[in-house]
């Protein structure tokens, strides 16, 4: 993977107490839509999900919503996607938005952006994926979660830090140029790699 064509935003069904949460949500949209980037994301068209699907289509970029069918109505669809994919279960939603992607942002979020978050650093660090996964630390809202993966690694519950790297970013705009940077360097660890094998062959 030497390019970013989508990026996969978890986020709220809701805004959130903090205005910044949802200005964050709408910058991002423009952002991905300014820089021909697909918006892969849970389908929604509510709280920062609507908000970040809204702003990228308002701007010409393009959307990718995945849906669970029992979702379709409590999370109100966004029908504004330029493709909208209704699933079974929400298993089937997280591997369909998993291999639409090329990273993964998570903004502020619930539970269920927990979730889908955390999971994405389980693969990581079983070596599933090198997909990029990024926390969007919108006014320090990820802090908490960053202390609690500090505390397990130095408790030795993470073995395999290397492999569940993530990045972190404070600021919105800071957000495609680090996502690109680490496509980047993975790029050129794939290369010298390939070149290592050749000279010992």
């Amino acid at each position: 993977m030497s390019t970013i064509r989508n990026i996969c935003v978890y986020c709220g069904s809701s805004t959130g107490t903090d205005p910044a949460f949802l200005a964050a949500a709408r910058r991002l949209g423009r952002l991905l839509a300014e820089h021909r980037i697909g918006l892969v994301y849970g389908g929604g068209s509510n709280g920062l999900m609507g908000a970040v699907a809204d702003a990228v289509v308002d701007h010409g970029g393009m959307v990718i919503g995945v849906i669970p069918e029992f979702l379709r109505t409590k999370e109100n669809m966004f029908r504004r996607a330029t493709e909208l994919i209704v699933t079974r279960d929400m298993h089937e939603r997280k591997r369909i938005m998993f291999d639409h992607a090329d990273a993964f942002v998570a903004l502020p979020g619930g539970i269920g952006t927990l979730e889908e978050l955390v999971e994405q650093l389980t693969w990581a660090q079983l070596g599933r994926h090198r997909k990029p996964i990024l926390l969007a630390d919108i006014g320090g809202f990820w802090q908490p979660l960053i202390g609690v993966l500090e505390r397990m690694r130095e408790a030795g519950f993470i073995h395999n830090g290397a492999l569940m790297s993530y990045r972190i970013c404070a600021r919105v705009e800071d957000i495609l140029p680090t996502l690109e940077a680490a496509v980047a360097s993975m790029s050129e660890q794939e290369t010298a790699g390939d070149t290592a094998t050749v000279e010992k062959l």
